[in-house]
């Protein structure tokens, strides 16, 4: 799945989006392209109330890199802007939604045309060709 792109649920029961992201006890990790999803890992912390104490989601913001998003019941302001400094875009569903749901909903996306946050996400993780500008010289332009 070498185009697949990296998504986090925040979960207690490796099945359903049913925790708070800055509560939340774990995450599970998945591959997603328009055809396939895979599971690649789970992420456990330990339990972690909703105090207000920030210092707590620096260590989930890190692990979750290399996702485009994490999907969760709820997520407070401050997570919401330090996720996206780190180009992972929190999704809010439903508690209790189920992740193949989830899923599916975004294969169905990616098949019919990414919306915008997705798109920009998308080309954001993709490697950057170090030779783009010598195939546009080559090619030829004006200004």
């Amino acid at each position: 799945m070498a185009t697949a792109i990296k998504v986090a649920f925040a979960t207690t029961d490796m099945k359903h989006v049913d925790q708070h992201f800055g509560a939340a006890k774990s995450f599970a990790i998945y591959a997603v392209d328009q055809d396939k999803a895979g599971f690649v890992e789970a992420m456990e912390f330990g339990k972690l109330e909703m105090d207000g104490n920030e210092d707590k989601l620096g260590v989930k913001i890190e692990a979750l890199e290399g996702c485009i998003a994490v999907y969760s019941q709820a997520v407070g302001a401050s997570a919401i802007n330090q996720l996206k400094a780190r180009g992972i875009q929190p999704v809010k569903v439903s508690p209790g939604a189920p992740i193949d749901a989830q899923i599916e909903a975004l294969q169905e996306e990616l098949r019919d045309g990414p919306s915008r946050w997705l798109a920009r996400a998308i080309a954001d993780h993709q490697p950057t060709d170090p030779g783009r500008f010598d195939k546009m010289e080559a090619e030829g332009w004006d200004e």
